[in-house]
C-alpha cells in the first residue's frame, strides 16, 4: 500500500496528544517529506520504507533537544504504531489520509 499523499498524525506524548501534519512522497524502498505541528514546528523528513512499514528520525529542538524514532504502518487510509521520545519512553502513533 503506498503512503504517498497527505496525512493528519496524532501522537501521544507526556505532554499530551500532539497533532500533526505530514506529506509523504515514497521511491522505492525510500521516502521524503515534510512534517509539521504547533509545538515542534515544521521539518523535512527522510526515511525507509519496508512494504508497508515506514521509520524515520527526527531532531526537535523543542520543547527540548531530542531524537524521535518513528515506525508507522500503512493499511489502506490509516496509519499506526509507535514514536521512540528519547528517556521519556513511547507513545502510539495514529493517522488519517488528509
Amino acid at each position: 500500500m503506498s503512503a504517498d499523499g497527505a496525512w493528519k498524525i496524532s501522537i501521544n506524548t507526556p505532554m499530551g496528544p500532539q497533532e500533526a501534519n505530514a506529506n509523504i512522497t515514497t521511491s522505492g524502498d525510500t521516502f521524503t517529506g515534510e512534517i509539521s505541528s504547533a509545538l515542534l514546528g515544521s521539518q523535512t523528513i527522510q526515511g525507509q520504507v519496508a512494504g508497508d512499514t515506514l521509520t524515520w528520525t527526527s531532531d526537535i529542538t523543542s520543547p527540548m533537544p531530542l531524537t524521535l524514532e518513528f515506525e508507522a504502518k500503512v493499511e489502506g487510509d490509516k496509519m499506526s504504531g509507535s514514536v521512540k521520545l528519547g528517556p521519556f519512553g513511547a507513545g502510539a502513533l495514529n493517522g488519517v489520509r488528509a
